[in-house]
């Protein structure tokens, strides 16, 4: 099986940072965003990867190179005006077009998820399916009892509320969904779900998450400085 990994964006929320270099090559704990990515679908048995790149695109040829050095095996597919997730995936068709199927992922998400388990779940009825994770509280939440504080929790994970990973796992079908640019959550996912062929995997513990803004950057920096995420 291959693995896509969109690493074209330009991050710019995490300017300066992201001016001379990629987000997908920004260090977290020490490592590439996009090396945590590959090591993650290495766990998986993924051996053969497609970058999809676009902005300082040479900076991650350099980097990543053949991939020998990795342990993988590597192909570019390069977007020469940016395409949004749906058209960067719908940009690999050639080389993904004759895969029985395919796994996916934005180039700006760690995570230890079971993509193993997110296959496994892609029916015959199914065209693609989703990883989703429990929204993040942006805050620390208070608790109360009898109108007294008892306990405090640091932005807990908020379990009746699930959000989309950017992790998928794709049939070749997909490409016959996806517009030559735009966001594939805007165009192909609402046409796959209204026709009821896009699937969805819960992971309540899993560790997942996405860096947007520096402030992300700063605390999976010190999460992953103080675990062993695989």
């Amino acid at each position: 099986m291959k693995a896509l990994i969109l690493a074209g964006g330009y991050g710019k929320r995490l300017r300066p940072l992201t001016e001379n270099l990629p987000k997908p090559l920004l260090e977290v704990a020490g490592k590439p965003i996009l090396f945590w990515q590959i090591e993650f679908f290495k766990k998986h048995g993924v051996n053969e990867f497609v970058l999809a790149v676009g902005y300082l695109k040479e900076k991650v040829m350099e980097k990543v190179g053949s991939g020998e050095r990795l342990g993988i095996k590597t192909v570019y597919v390069v977007e020469d005006e940016p395409l949004g997730t749906g058209g960067a995936i719908k940009n690999a068709e050639p080389v993904l077009r004759s895969e029985d199927n395919f796994l996916v992922s934005n180039g700006d998400v760690i995570t230890n998820l079971d993509a193993t388990r997110l296959c496994q779940a892609l029916t015959d009825d199914l065209v693609a399916v989703m990883a989703l994770v429990p929204l993040p509280s942006p805050y620390g939440i208070v608790i109360t009892d009898n109108g007294k504080v008892v306990e405090f929790k640091e932005k807990p994970k908020l379990m009746d509320y699930w959000i989309n990973a950017g992790i998928y796992c794709m049939k070749p079908e997909i490409f016959d969904y996806l517009p030559t640019s735009g966001d594939i959550e805007k165009t192909a996912f609402p046409k796959l779900a209204k026709e009821g062929k896009l699937g969805a995997v819960k992971f309540p513990n899993a560790f997942w998450k996405s860096i947007d803004s520096h402030k992300d950057l700063e605390e999976a920096n010190k999460i992953l400085s103080e675990i062993s995420l695989f």
